[in-house]
């Protein structure tokens, strides 16, 4: 039975005037396990700040489906008025996690083998770069689905068994640190929340950033090893990837 704790969460605001990221997890009271949302609102005013924490809560205190969980938090963020985000949903089974997305918030597995994206960023970026046309950087920060507009069957899903932790980020941790850097934060920080997000910021990310590690009980995971790397200039350029629809600045 997969068991789970939520092991470490950490943020900062960088240069933005709000931090619009938001964490939230729920016990189901009908199994006991935990579920998991991370929010990151489009823009940076309070609106946007109040949408990423409307819909982290309504998805985890959903009960339903990680996809069905995703509507439900759009129809919390409509009803809330203007506002928009992006969100990534963890929901736990037996041995593993269902996973929903909308926008560029990730999710991650770490296991034995490293570091696993589960999710394929909305963007306007990837959905040009998978029919072969170049990219700008700016479109890297064009979400093609988001809470507010996305249509059912626009919602990313995912599955994974028995991960050794799951890891949830907004895009001002991974777009500033990239796949490999961070799975070198992981193997090495005994509190790998705080460490990515430090390391986001030493990379110089300016926008918010927020992660959320669940390491689950029982799994088999890396040791830490006697000394880590020096990871304060070791960012990397992020290679994200689909869908779309309507892109608006995230």
């Amino acid at each position: 039975m997969l068991s789970s704790t939520i092991a470490r969460t950490a943020g900062s605001r960088g240069e933005r005037t709000v931090n619009a990221d938001a964490v939230a997890s729920f016990p189901d009271p009908r199994t006991g396990r935990v579920r998991y949302a991370l929010a990151d609102g489009v823009g940076d005013d309070p609106g946007a700040a109040r949408a990423a924490r409307v819909a982290a809560a309504a998805a985890v205190r959903s009960g339903l489906g990680a996809a069905e969980a995703v509507l439900a938090a759009q129809a919390e963020v409509r009803e809330a008025g203007s506002g928009d985000c992006v969100l990534v949903v963890a929901v736990p089974d037996a041995d593993g996690y269902d996973i929903a997305w909308v926008g560029d918030a990730r999710a991650y597995a770490w296991t034995a083998g490293g570091l696993r994206a589960l999710t394929t960023d909305h963007t306007l970026a990837q959905y040009f770069r998978d029919h072969g046309t170049p990219v700008t950087p700016r479109m890297e920060h064009l979400v093609t689905t988001s809470v507010r507009t996305v249509e059912p069957h626009r919602v990313g899903t995912a599955r994974v068994s028995e991960p050794a932790s799951l890891l949830l980020t907004s895009d001002g941790v991974h777009k500033a640190l990239g796949d490999a850097v961070m799975a070198r934060v992981l193997r090495y920080s005994a509190d790998a929340a705080a460490a990515l997000v430090e390391a986001a910021t030493a990379a110089g990310t300016s926008d918010n950033a927020t992660a959320l590690v669940v390491h689950c009980a029982g799994r088999p995971t890396t040791t830490l090893p006697d000394r880590a790397p020096d990871l304060s200039t070791a960012a990397l350029p992020v290679a994200t990837v689909p869908v779309a629809t309507v892109p608006m600045a995230a």
